[in-house]
């Protein structure tokens, strides 16, 4: 996601001055309740949506704003991150534009707290390093925080494709110690499917605005996205779902070479071991038997005692939990597929 990385980062540290006083007042308030639903505001809806499309296939971010309330985190309003090439300078000049316009919001009385933030993304390929980078960013700044993800490839098909994710508590946990061993691992009863948690979205509107929109229903409510539903044609969401497949696993393959070589490593050095073990205890055998001090069994200056470091699961989860995805999505697209010719079969028959 290169429009999640160094800029976002470099923008969430400098904001971490800003948000301050507020972590030295949450610092007093009571644990909060667990995470239930992201409430969003049918304007900022609409923005997150129109931003995301403009600029598809390119991948946008911007800063969501809003309120902590209790179990529900509310999304008042959001604006997007210009877009510009990965430069130190530039990055300044990002991170000045997020403060100018938080400051401009607070000038005018709207919520300019940080609660997150949103970015686009192709076919549903959002899980990586970066984006688990990004969260533990916001979480040293902010009590909680959520990404809305939104793919408008996927919506081109008469699917929103919009969901709030979160790190699960577990898995940052383990995260910040850098330890993603199969010890640890097994020890936190973590797998790849606990990394991210889904929140419900829920969207509201204030009464006034629900009612203007009643008003501008047309009495056909019949808009294009329902036609869209009606295509037969899959074959291109389909083979770019594949495309995407496979690569992911290449990249499996590629992570588990690396833990065979490791273990093949492993073995190979406990053989070595051994090998040197029955070596020292015969030595000191004939030393025993020719009246003189045995010598120590381990030799930690030996290269071969030196314990070899486990490659880290981390990537693996990642790509795994990619993998589901995708599955997940050509599922979807193939049942529907196959429902919409059943469907124009029944029609011409009739």
């Amino acid at each position: 996601m290169a429009a999640t990385g160094t800029t976002e980062r470099c923008l969430f540290l400098l904001y971490a001055a800003t948000a301050r006083s507020f972590l030295q007042v949450a610092a007093t308030e009571e644990v909060a309740p667990p995470l239930r639903v992201v409430q969003i505001e049918g304007l900022v809806f609409l923005k997150i949506i129109k931003h995301c499309k403009d600029h598809s296939p390119s991948l946008v971010t911007g800063q969501l704003l809003g309120l902590d309330v209790g179990s529900v985190l509310e999304v008042t309003n959001c604006f997007p991150f210009p877009m510009r090439e990965e430069d130190e300078e530039i990055e300044a000049d990002g991170a000045n534009y997020q403060l100018e316009m938080m400051r401009c919001l607070r000038e005018v009385n709207v919520d300019n707290n940080t609660i997150g933030w949103y970015q686009s993304t192709l076919l549903g390929s959002f899980q990586t390093v970066e984006l688990i980078e990004t969260f533990m960013n916001y979480q040293e700044n902010i009590r909680r925080c959520v990404c809305i993800i939104y793919d408008p490839s996927r919506s081109d098909q008469g699917v929103l494709a919009l969901k709030a994710l979160k790190l699960s508590d577990s898995f940052m946990e383990l995260y910040r110690s850098n330890n993603f061993i199969g010890e640890k691992l097994r020890e936190k009863n973590l797998t790849w499917v606990d990394i991210f948690e889904e929140i419900p979205i829920k969207v509201s509107n204030s009464a006034l605005i629900s009612a203007f929109m009643t008003e501008l229903e047309p009495d056909t409510p019949v808009s294009q996205c329902d036609y869209d539903r009606l295509q037969l044609s899959t074959s291109s969401l389909m083979e770019r779902n594949m495309d995407f497949f496979i690569e992911c696993m290449d990249d499996l393959s590629l992570e588990q070479q690396k833990f065979q070589f490791y273990y093949r490593s492993l073995s190979r050095q406990q053989a070595q071991q051994q090998a040197w073990l029955h070596k020292r205890r015969a030595e000191n055998m004939s030393r025993k038997a020719a009246g003189e001090e045995p010598l120590p069994e381990e030799d930690p200056s030996n290269p071969i005692f030196k314990s070899l470091p486990e490659p880290s699961r981390l990537e693996s989860f990642l790509i795994t939990n990619q993998i589901s995805n995708y599955c997940h999505q050509i599922n979807g697209v193939s049942g529907q597929g196959l429902i919409r010719l059943y469907l124009m079969k029944a029609l011409r028959e009739d």
